[in-house]
């Protein structure tokens, strides 16, 4: 086994450079708050976006459906769609699918171009087509807007 550098903490090693030295503490803090935001928001986004796609397939986004492809159970899906109808997200018609609102359709139609963007660098990048969508539905919920558009750009210049 190697010989490791001598840890001196989080994400240091005794003889870090200037480039890895921690961030001031404000400025880290804030990345943590972003990033927990944005785990707040995941969820909602992942679900707005799959019953847009299901509706824009011709399907109807209904529970049973929701839950098979999220890989979750019917239950967790009821509760999460009245969190999203109390967010004013979604809205369920009696005895028929779930459908969005103008508010949930704008959130759907920013995440999967988040999405779009991400999986289309990471493809430029010579990640396969099935890594690239798996690791881009995690990322796009993290990703800042400077950092997509520096993707774009890189796209644009056919990177």
């Amino acid at each position: 086994m190697a010989d490791l550098p001598k840890s001196t903490g989080w994400g240091g090693t005794a003889s870090a450079s200037a480039e890895t030295a921690l961030p001031d503490a404000e400025l880290h803090a804030e990345g943590f708050r972003k990033t927990r935001e944005a785990q707040r928001t995941a969820l909602a986004e992942d679900y707005v976006e799959l019953i847009a796609d299901l509706i824009e397939s011709g399907q109807e986004a209904r529970q049973v459906d929701i839950a098979a492809r999220l890989g979750v159970a019917q239950p967790t899906v009821a509760r999460m769609l009245d969190r999203l109808a109390a967010d004013g997200l979604v809205y369920r018609k009696p005895y028929r699918a779930v459908f969005l609102t103008e508010a949930g359709r704008r959130i759907a139609e920013e995440s999967r171009e988040r999405h779009q963007t991400v999986e289309a660098f990471l493809r430029s990048l010579g990640v396969s087509a099935d890594t690239a969508r798996i690791d881009a539905e995690g990322i796009e919920h993290h990703v800042s807007a400077e950092t997509l558009d520096a993707f774009r750009r890189a796209l644009a210049q056919g990177g």
